[in-house]
């Protein structure tokens, strides 16, 4: 990790953290972040052998953790991921909704009805439809987490819809807090340019990746660490007076003033 073990605090010591598409990334990273800080994880993802081998990397750093395999938009393995959670942990205390897809680069008008109803479902309905199965076992002072991303914002011509998608994200965001208030906590982070597998257009060129860092103030790609760090911040007790927000993690590209 970016940040030395030794600098890491306990602020989810006897909490348990569900994250889903958490096998490597920025989902990795996060579940990391909170096992690191001492919460018990809760990873998923769709296959089997992925799982696995993250959750064999995460115990190899002495973490809790829990591995599942679930397709977010599979009812019956959303249930199943709550279900055996509470089944070995007894509670839930933080959900990081983190799973998305982006299937297409087509404009939004050539878009297929099959490739719209796709990304509605993985990167927003299956958000909520999770949350409806875990409310009932969260904890007073809990916290979700959605990742969003800066696109939500300013959604760039090769991934349009994506980035409308994300954008429903940071409504959801601000409806959930009110809906969930006072109890548990809604908040959201919104990366900006990160390479990982997900994003490997990144730096699959020299140009790409430069013209990428220079669209930043920091000149420099973010790391899925990055990510970990401000999702631990906002689903710990250090920001138990914010809820509704959206946190941009994006090295100074434009969000809004």
């Amino acid at each position: 990790m970016a940040a030395s073990d030794a600098k890491i605090g306990r602020r989810f010591e006897g909490k348990v953290a569900i994250v889903t598409a958490s096998t490597q990334g920025i989902g990795l990273a996060i579940a990391e972040r909170l096992g690191l800080e001492g919460a018990a994880v809760v990873i998923s993802s769709r296959k089997q052998k992925n799982v696995d081998e993250a959750a064999e990397k995460l115990r190899a750093k002495g973490i809790e953790v829990l591995g599942l395999v679930c397709h977010v938009s599979n009812e019956q393995q959303r249930k199943s991921l709550i279900d055996k959670t509470v089944q070995k942990y007894g509670k839930i205390d933080v959900v990081v909704s983190n799973a998305a897809a982006n299937p297409s680069v087509d404009p939004i008008l050539e878009t297929q009805g099959s490739v719209l109803d796709k990304l509605w479902e993985i990167n927003v309905k299956a958000s909520i439809l999770l949350l409806q199965d875990a409310a009932p076992h969260l904890q007073k002072g809990s916290s979700i987490v959605f990742i969003s991303s800066i696109a939500g914002y300013q959604p760039q011509a090769s991934m349009a819809m994506y980035g409308v998608t994300k954008t429903a994200l940071l409504g959801l965001t601000k409806a959930l807090a009110t809906e969930m208030a006072p109890n548990t906590r809604v908040n959201c982070v919104a990366p900006g340019f990160v390479p990982t597998h997900f994003a490997d257009f990144l730096v699959k060129s020299d140009t790409i990746r430069n013209s990428m860092e220079e669209s930043t103030l920091l000149k420099r790609l973010g790391t899925t660490e990055d990510m970990a760090a401000a999702t631990a911040f906002l689903a710990s007790d250090d920001a138990s007076y914010i809820t509704g927000e959206t946190l941009v993690v994006a090295g100074g590209i434009p969000s809004r003033l």
